[in-house]
């Protein structure tokens, strides 16, 4: 008897083995695309033209330089944060009281500043909330909407701030027009941010009220420059890739979670690295002639964006950011000189680019809203010497219970998972040697969606 359950162990391993090892073979592909017709529909209804009519209404208010009229109602930062506040409060007429929207101020600027005077700016704050009252879960998302030109504290010259922000602006007011029509179980926060050109001022003052506040973040994505698709330079050009910006090893990081990253060999996969996997694979399944970059970095040299002030409070952040730049664009002033023209102007914006960026954000939102929250205390038995690795966990702890769970599965120097295997259960030993992959599991649904990972660790 014990022979016999020994060949059958035997067997079992085997066939895993060339699950694992022969994906490229089409009958033990371990390529899982689960498309929701739900999640396909909110897609299709991002407009390339609603986002185009919303970059030309902000760039008659002619700047929303930080230190711009508040007064105004045609010119400035206040009449654009009117813009926003009333465009999104249309929305929620629509569809009834599922969109709130709020004015958030607070003071920036004075002596020691990059602002020559104290002001008082604002953040508008859309909250979608969600649809179970035992789901906490949140995700935000991220656009800043004040601008400049080359001189930091010119608040009266035409700076359009086209792609500048307000490519990310009009992907996240075209996202929450979409979303005004669907029921989420968990909480979608769509904050567009004043402040960034002066020190990420505004995010900043958001993410230490979430801080404060105890919101239960699973998801910040910054969406800074997603709509050029031409290099200065070089002139090369391309709207089918776009980037995602991730840290590696976390900005706030405990003693002890510094011992267990180092005793893992884990300093890829961070919570961003994580997010950044999650939004290039779930990205790529909903929106055509898109390829998705993850660049390991938290930003670009001697640049920031409004993730970091929630990286730097221990949030899971990331920035999306077109493939290309053109800084004969960005920050410039509006003239023409040597055959180029320069400035930040709607003709230098590719808005069928930034209709794909946008389905990105909300495929992300929706596939994770809908997916069971992360499964918990993931860990790899290192009780003993084995070729085989044992992984266990447990279910989440909150939402809704999950159908099944994905084992990830890839070897130590490739950059994304290679493969997934459906677990009914909550341990599972797999024929491969824990010191050359690693593992991660994921929550995943009766129709397909699935959590973010979490790596699968061992302790001494």
């Amino acid at each position: 008897m014990s022979k016999h359950i020994n060949s059958i162990r035997k067997t079992i391993l085997l066939i895993l083995t060339t699950i694992v090892l022969l994906g490229a073979n089409e009958a033990f592909s371990q390529q899982i695309d689960n498309l929701d017709p739900v999640i396909i529909n909110a897609v299709s209804s991002i407009s390339a033209d609603s986002i185009k009519n919303y970059v030309a209404d902000l760039l008659k208010f002619h700047t929303r330089h930080n230190l711009s009229s508040k007064s105004d109602k045609n010119k400035g930062i206040g009449a654009a944060s009117d813009y926003i506040f009333n465009k999104i409060n249309s929305f929620t007429k629509e569809s009834g009281p599922v969109i709130s929207v709020e004015r958030i101020e607070y003071k920036a600027g004075g002596k020691g500043s990059r602002l020559g005077r104290e002001i008082v700016l604002s953040n508008i704050v859309a909250t979608i909330k969600g649809s179970s009252a035992k789901d906490k879960r949140v995700i935000v998302l991220l656009a800043h909407y004040d601008n400049r030109i080359d001189n930091n504290n010119d608040s009266t010259s035409f700076a359009p701030g086209a792609n500048d922000n307000g490519s990310g602006v009009s992907a996240l007011i075209e996202i929450a027009r979409v979303l005004s029509s669907y029921k989420l179980p968990v909480t979608i926060k769509l904050i567009f941010l004043s402040g960034e050109e002066h020190g990420l001022l505004g995010a900043d003052h958001m993410a230490q009220i979430a801080m404060d506040e105890k919101w239960d973040i699973v998801a910040v994505i910054n969406n800074d420059m997603i709509g050029n698709s031409a290099a200065s330079e070089t002139d090369s050009r391309n709207n089918t890739r776009v980037r995602i910006f991730s840290e590696n090893i976390p900005a706030l990081e405990s003693d002890d979670m510094k011992k267990e990253r180092l005793f893992n060999s884990s300093e890829n996969d961070s919570p961003s690295r994580q997010l950044a996997r999650y939004i290039k694979e779930t990205g790529e399944r909903y929106v055509l002639n898109l390829n998705i970059s993850l660049i390991y970095r938290n930003d670009r040299f001697g640049r920031g964006g409004d993730h970091t002030p929630f990286s730097k409070r221990g949030f899971t952040s990331v920035r999306i950011c077109e493939y290309y730049e053109n800084y004969n664009r960005t920050h410039q002033p509006i003239i023409f000189k040597n055959g180029i023209q320069y400035g930040d102007l709607i003709e230098g914006v590719d808005f069928e680019y930034v209709r794909k960026n946008a389905s990105v954000n909300l495929s992300t939102v929706m596939n994770l809203s809908l997916a069971p929250s992360v499964p918990a205390e993931v860990k790899i038995d290192l009780s003993s010497l084995s070729g085989e690795s044992k992984i266990t966990w447990r279910s989440p702890e909150t939402g809704k219970k999950p159908d099944a769970y994905y084992l990830l599965i890839r070897e130590t120097d490739k950059s994304q998972w290679e493969r997934k295997i459906l677990v009914k259960t909550n341990s599972i030993i797999v024929p491969l040697s824990r010191d050359n992959f690693f593992f991660g599991i994921q929550s995943v649904d009766n129709i397909g969606h699935e959590s973010l990972p979490v790596l699968a660790t061992g302790t001494r």
